[in-house]
């Protein structure tokens, strides 16, 4: 099969199309012939030499799929198995994606949702598994909340403002120019602030008239954080999964405890394929007939062979898109 390695830790030309071996499903493990898969920041950070695979997994980079399933290894229980081949699935994977074939956990793989195309499918699970698991499982987002999401013109971003509206919250986000600001009101965000020109703290104090914010997604860290526990509400929760400036902050703790405040945070991808299982369980009952019925959508800013994997970390590293980028297996 072709494949995308990263030859050596470093920039985009690292990224190298080669030949390789086709992998062979475990026990609990299907192969995916893969269509389309999506290009992530922690692919970036992988290449960089930042973010090492977890062990057993694949070295390629590459953290969603959608395709067919080519085989099925054997079941892990006497249950029968759910997958068969032909089926078109996409997958959450720790690593591998970038081939024209990938191992994925039968736990896993969803079915693509109806009316998705593989390219499509392919867009949805890295960015709809971390915005569930963040922004309702442990963030707790109920309907008539508000909810902040930093970097809303990102995968995550659009992601999440589109959930967090159609299950009733008010949304707000931060973007880096007018025209992402707009593309955030265009998925349904009330607010969406220039954080180059405008104060969000400020701002966002002013709409909810003094009271703050419920829930905060954030994904940069640094001198956020003291701003995103002075935005937060009363039993406000902030949630963090990444941090683009810093990963060590000062904070005050009075405020935190006189507002009862929770900090939160997970990562995805060292995670077990049960505890994954579970968020792909969720997300086929309560996520999926928004998918179909187009309420929700993953939004792709561009599409690249397999063989410009390097351009597209080139678009990921400038932060010109709005949504996400996708590799095609053409």
């Amino acid at each position: 099969m072709r494949a995308v390695e990263i030859s050596v830790p470093g920039p985009p030309d690292v990224l190298r199309l080669v030949e390789r071996g086709r992998p062979v499903p475990g026990a609990g493990e299907v192969l995916v012939r893969v269509a389309a898969a999506g290009v992530n920041r922690p692919d970036v950070l992988q290449r960089r030499g930042g973010y090492p695979p977890p062990p057993g997994a694949s070295d390629l980079p590459g953290l969603e799929v959608a395709g067919h399933v080519a085989a099925v290894g054997p079941s892990l229980d006497e249950m029968p198995a759910r997958w068969r081949e032909g089926d078109a699935v996409c997958a959450l994977v720790a690593g591998g994606g970038y081939a024209e074939y990938c191992v994925a956990p039968a736990v896993q793989c969803l079915p693509v949702p109806e009316g998705l195309t593989l390219l499509e499918a392919a867009a949805v699970p890295e960015t709809f598994f971390t915005v569930w698991t963040n922004v309702f499982e442990r963030g707790r987002l109920q309907a008539g909340e508000t909810l902040l999401v930093h970097g809303g013109s990102s995968g995550i971003g659009t992601t999440a403002i589109q959930l967090g509206a159609a299950f009733g919250a008010r949304v707000f986000a931060t973007a880096g120019s007018a025209a992402k600001c707009q593309a955030c009101r265009d998925l349904g965000a009330a607010i969406a602030v220039d954080y180059r020109t405008d104060d969000f703290v400020a701002v966002l104090r002013e709409a909810t008239a003094g009271r703050g914010v419920d829930v905060i997604l954030d994904m940069v860290g640094g001198d956020y954080v003291a701003r995103n526990l002075a935005l937060l509400a009363v039993e406000g929760r902030l949630v963090q999964i990444a941090f683009l400036k810093a990963s060590v902050a000062e904070i005050d703790l009075m405020p935190l405890m006189r507002r009862r405040l929770t900090i939160t945070g997970s990562t995805l991808r060292p995670r077990a394929p049960a505890e994954k299982g579970a968020i792909a369980a969720a997300l086929e009952a309560r996520v999926w007939p928004l998918l179909a019925a187009r309420t929700v959508r993953p939004v792709i800013h561009a599409t690249f062979p397999l063989a410009r994997a390097a351009d597209a970390h080139r678009l990921m590293e400038s932060s010109a898109h709005v949504g996400k980028i996708v590799l095609e297996m053409t």
